[in-house]
């Protein structure tokens, strides 16, 4: 066992923490962007832009857990938030059509 786990898991812990922020903030913008009404093209584009970049966030998340050596170091449950976050993206997306 290295003695450096701890200083590599903080540094792992940056982007992952960074990209599950920027899902957060996204899917909550997704959530709470309310269309005027039918012809509110412009909110329906904000809010399917919103979730595309909510999962492409959580996907970058996902990728970068994949790595075998991050993997060893970083749990999965830390990488479960940005998960529930694509998860909450990906229905909000498929209710606006």
């Amino acid at each position: 066992m290295d003695n450096d786990t701890g200083c590599l898991r903080a540094v792992l812990a940056v982007p992952i923490l960074l990209l599950t922020l920027i899902a957060a903030l996204f899917c909550w913008a997704a959530l709470t962007i309310r269309p005027s009404g039918p012809w509110d093209d412009e909110a329906y584009a904000a809010i399917i832009l919103a979730c595309v970049v909510t999962i492409g966030a959580t996907a970058a998340v996902t990728a970068l857990w994949l790595i075998p050596s991050v993997r060893r170091i970083i749990p999965w449950w830390c990488i479960s938030p940005a998960l529930l976050l694509g998860i909450v993206a990906g229905v909000q997306w498929m209710n606006q059509n």
